[in-house]
């Protein structure tokens, strides 16, 4: 897959075959395409060539078991519903458009709501809510899709720590429920400790793998062109990760 903005390419010749039932970091410095690579996979931004497929299908055949958690700044969350409401969106494949939603998915959506520790606030709108507990909402809304594989842009940017341990433990359910799910993350360190697999991006795929086999500090630099704070905590991840740290 190519993608290219005003004919100037921001990924080029990406090719990747993401394993099932796993956990999967995209990284990459800013402006390595991270977010386009996802955006190109769902067909939310033109390709200039390649094909993409779930399970041997294109994305109009498979959508129903693909989930999207796009970047919080991209959303409007002044839009007057709850967060009750925004879970319900993830129904409406199984509800139908332009249907009442029933108790049984309503049940559904606070069932999801509770996953995320957001149950309380089902009845609130989602612009009285803080920057967390949206994207709880949000990673909820994906769970209601009942998805088998899921893409999420960024979902720990922003969040404070008692968040970030709510989105691993449900990212953590969702692999042992067989669930795929591809994360564009930016921190290195946690990297080894909360994904099995990792792609290492820069307009191009630098290495793709195991987190304990393309991890490493000759791929990052290739990657990150010798940032050396960030090649540095990523550096400490990596012992950590080896000597059976966290």
């Amino acid at each position: 897959m190519t993608v290219a903005y005003h004919r100037k390419p921001v990924l080029w010749d990406v090719d990747y075959d993401a394993p099932a039932n796993r956990l999967i970091a995209v990284v990459g410095p800013n402006g390595a395409g991270k977010s386009t690579l996802i955006k190109g996979c769902l067909g939310l931004v033109p390709r200039a060539s390649g094909e993409v497929e779930f399970w041997g299908e294109p994305y109009r055949k498979a959508r129903a078991r693909v989930g999207y958690v796009p970047q919080r700044e991209s959303v409007d969350w002044d839009f007057p519903v709850s967060a009750l409401d925004v879970v319900c969106m993830g129904r409406y494949r199984r509800i139908g458009w332009c249907r009442p939603v029933t108790r049984a998915h309503r049940e559904a959506a606070r069932r999801c709501l509770e996953q995320v520790g957001m149950l309380e606030y089902a009845g609130r709108q989602i612009s009285q809510l803080s920057g967390g507990q949206q994207q709880r909402v949000f990673l909820a809304r994906a769970l209601a899709q009942e998805a088998d594989l899921y893409f999420m842009d960024e979902p720990f940017a922003g969040v404070d720590a008692a968040t970030e341990r709510a989105i691993v433990a449900v990212l953590r359910q969702m692999k042992n429920d067989g669930k795929t799910v591809v994360v564009v993350h930016h921190d290195l360190q946690t990297v080894p400790q909360y994904f099995d697999e990792a792609i290492l991006l820069n307009m191009r795929i630098v290495a793709a793998g195991p987190v304990g086999e393309v991890f490493t500090q000759d791929n990052l630099t290739k990657t990150y062109g010798g940032r050396l704070t960030l090649l540095a905590e990523a550096s400490e991840a990596i012992a950590r990760a080896s000597s059976g740290g966290v």
